[in-house]
């Protein structure tokens, strides 16, 4: 995984925590509680394909690996 895709990662989970304790406290209004969730629905979709991708790469580096010590 790039450095860049890692960073973007981490901001999109910092964010998407930022957004959950902001929606917790319930000190913001309806029209923004709606923004704000869903931007957190986007950063949710931003944090999965990117963990699904880490996933696969894992996944194929095992079979890589699997592979070498069965040779």
């Amino acid at each position: 995984m790039s450095k860049k895709k890692e960073q973007g990662f981490e901001d999109s989970l910092n964010r998407l925590q930022e957004i959950s304790d902001l929606l917790e406290k319930g000190e913001v209004g309806l029209e923004e509680s709606i923004k704000l969730y869903e931007e957190g629905i986007g950063l949710a979709n931003i944090c999965y394909s990117t963990l699904k991708d880490a996933e696969l790469k894992v996944t194929d580096l095992k079979k890589q690996l699997e592979k070498k010590i069965k040779e």
